[in-house]
């Protein structure tokens, strides 16, 4: 959970749910008005997009970028659009906003999405 008031626009927020050695990881960015939410993982590599805390978006703030491979993806579909992944998306992940908050669902495990294990 996350208010929509601190998640800047355009802007992006590192998010995790669960606990332990490996506890699920995300993002949010918001732009223009509408949220996403992405797993934050490159499909590349599957390694995390960021390299600094909330560093996801190009300086210009238009696509989100890996920081390891140089990736670039469209906010609003997750599409890679140049890159070593061309053609791979980003997996997104369904949200809903309620009273000002942002409300993320993570998948139950990666292990059941094609190409996330």
């Amino acid at each position: 959970m996350l208010a929509l008031a601190d998640l800047p626009d355009p802007g992006a927020r590192e998010f995790e749910v669960g606990r332990g050695d490996w506890p699920f990881r995300g993002m949010l960015v918001h732009k223009s008005g509408q949220v996403y939410a992405y797993a934050n993982i490159c499909p590349h590599r599957r390694w995390p997009l960021n390299m600094a805390e909330d560093d996801f978006l190009t300086p210009d703030r238009e696509l989100i970028r890996c920081a390891s491979h140089g990736a670039f993806f469209d906010i609003a579909t997750g599409r890679c659009l140049l890159g070593p992944c061309p053609g791979q998306s980003l997996l997104a992940l369904p949200l809903r906003i309620a009273g000002g908050t942002i409300y993320v669902t993570a998948p139950p495990s990666l292990r059941d999405i094609p190409g996330m294990a």
